[in-house]
């Protein structure tokens, strides 16, 4: 695809995008009633009535809540890529799949016969549900190895991907537990009784 036309398509997708986001606003402006009133502009914040002027402090509780929200809701996003690599790593590892679809995963994980060295140990033949044996099969006509080393390298890469997202999850809780123990989590502390 050339450049012009990468342009071009973001160009007319940026437009619709805009496009239908005023055009929302413009009949939300034009067919919505407007009759305010004293209630209807009072504000009105999370729960908690607006008490003297706008000068006042925020309740610094609103901060804590965010920011822990927000640091807790981005570390579970760094899951969605994890997922990605260990379902391909997983689909490899399955001796019932078919090469094409292997290679296609292989292909998708970055993995090229030079990054895959020959596995070291006892090679065991590999059996189907129905008994066929795959384990001797020899590289096909695309220079990848056999189907039971393929299947090890998945089985390698799903329990490394399986490892590294329990040491993530190991870290996120152990943030969790300071979070939970330090009483930022409890929205109502309880006041020290004085002597």
């Amino acid at each position: 695809m050339s450049g012009v036309a990468l342009v071009g398509y973001f160009t007319v997708f940026g437009a619709l995008a805009v496009g239908l986001v005023f055009g929302a606003l413009l009949l939300g402006k034009l067919f919505r009633p407007d009759n305010p009133t004293p209630i209807k502009k009072e504000t009105y914040e999370c729960g908690e009535p607006s008490v003297g002027s706008a000068d006042i402090q925020f309740d610094i509780r609103f901060y804590v809540m965010a920011l822990v929200f927000l640091i807790f809701d981005v570390e579970v996003a760094l899951f969605f890529p994890w997922a990605t690599v260990f379902g391909k790593a997983t689909h490899v590892a399955s001796i019932s799949v078919d090469s094409a679809s292997r290679r296609e995963r292989l292909a998708e994980l970055g993995i090229t016969e030079a990054t895959l060295p020959p596995l070291s140990g006892p090679k065991r033949p590999a059996t189907l549900s129905n008994g066929i044996s795959v384990g001797q099969q020899a590289a096909g006509p695309t220079g990848l190895p056999p189907v039971e080393e393929l299947s090890a390298w998945g089985r390698r890469l799903a329990t490394l991907a399986l490892c590294d997202i329990l040491v993530f999850f190991g870290v996120l809780m152990v943030g969790f537990a300071y979070v939970w123990c330090r009483g930022d989590l409890t929205w109502v502390r309880a006041v020290p009784h004085r002597a």
